[in-house]
């Protein structure tokens, strides 16, 4: 795949799981969705934000045979079973059956929310995603996971779920706001850091043109991070070994920070900070230099991303990596750094190195904006 491809296929078992589409203006012109929309009973799920940007000229022209729309409150915090419950609730309301197509018209979130629905309503639906937020385009959207959050940590309920297709819209990300657009950034560092050095190296030389949404280096980086999360997906699709657990680098820390704190900061901002604590402990178990440690911190600096911990005692993040899906047992397992540009999973680690690590991170308060 290079970013001259308009269009690939996810193949999981030799076979096309999920039609990969990219399309400036695609969600401003819904022809490409006719092939899976046509005749059929559709639910377009998506945020109140989102919704006001892009939902009336994404809904006409679709030719659907019936057509209901569900907006939910953006952020994380709609990630959770009430609101499950509630989409459930919309599609029984309309006597929707296994025939509809559910489409996810958002960020990660909603291709969260979104695919567990499909999954689970009646055995499993069709959807399909458009994601509006670069974390979603870069990463969320690839991969078949799907879940909803708990208050005892992310992720908790969920299930593996392919969406038919994707449309990748980099116009989308004009109207991206700063705070969400430097969040989808923490993914793309954490592919240069912990799956492709010479990816990192194009992140830094690029860093400026990044930042500044420029159209054909953004183009790039959503390309080469979804081809290189796509080589992993398509080699290991339910999550059954090692290899596709380095996706999450920096993910384990990340997960604990956005549970511990109620969900009130953002996904990348808790991937930020995790990538650094992964980067300090792999320096202290002597995995990765420092020199190469000083090189993620100062990216993830230049983008506008939080360095620091919030204010949130050790003991308070504790019980969520505990928690952490990828444990075995009463087992803590990490994703660490080998070294730039190679992440590893490990348990093999003194646990009272990480908490002094914990305690020693400077706090501070996490602004919004």
């Amino acid at each position: 795949m290079n970013p001259a491809q308009s269009s690939w296929d996810l193949l999981i078992d030799g076979k096309p799981a999920t039609r990969v589409l990219f399309e400036n203006g695609g969600l401003q012109q819904t022809g490409w969705l006719a092939p899976w929309v046509q005749g059929r009973d559709v639910l377009i799920l998506t945020d109140e934000t989102v919704a006001g940007l892009y939902l009336e000229p994404f809904r006409k022209g679709l030719g659907a045979a019936r057509l209901v729309c569900h907006p939910v409150a953006p952020g994380e915090r709609s990630k959770n079973i009430e609101t499950f419950l509630e989409v459930i609730d919309r599609l029984l309301e309309n006597r929707f059956g296994r025939d509809m197509l559910l489409i996810g018209l958002g960020g990660g979130v909603i291709g969260d929310l979104g695919g567990f629905v499909a999954a689970t309503y009646q055995r499993g639906v069709d959807y399909l995603l458009c994601p509006t937020t670069l974390i979603a385009q870069i990463d969320a959207s690839l991969g078949g996971k799907t879940a909803i959050d708990l208050p005892k940590g992310k992720n908790l309920i969920g299930s593996f779920h392919y969406p038919k297709a994707i449309a990748v819209d980099p116009l989308a990300l004009e109207t991206l706001a700063w705070p969400e657009f430097r969040s989808g950034l923490a993914e793309a560092i954490k592919y240069g850091a912990g799956l492709d050095g010479d990816f990192f190296d194009w992140i830094e030389i690029h860093l400026d043109h990044l930042l500044a949404k420029e159209a054909s280096t953004l183009n790039e980086l959503v390309h080469r991070c979804l081809a290189l999360k796509a080589e992993i997906v398509s080699s290991d699709p339910r999550e059954t070994g090692s290899r596709r657990a380095l996706l999450n680098l920096g993910h384990t820390f990340g997960h604990a920070i956005e549970a511990a704190t109620g969900y009130r900061v953002r996904h990348g901002e808790g991937v930020a900070v995790g990538l650094l604590l992964a980067a300090k402990l792999s320096c202290q178990l002597g995995q990765l230099s420092q020199e190469a440690a000083d090189r993620i911190h100062r990216v993830v600096k230049q983008c506008g991303l939080p360095v620091s911990l919030p204010p949130l005692k050790t003991t308070e993040l504790l019980p969520y990596l505990f928690r952490d899906k990828k444990n075995q047992g009463d087992h803590l397992v990490l994703i660490l750094f080998r070294s730039l540009g190679h992440a590893m999973i490990t348990r093999d680690f003194p646990i009272e190195e990480m908490v002094r690590i914990l305690d020693e991170w400077p706090r501070s308060a996490w602004p919004r904006d």
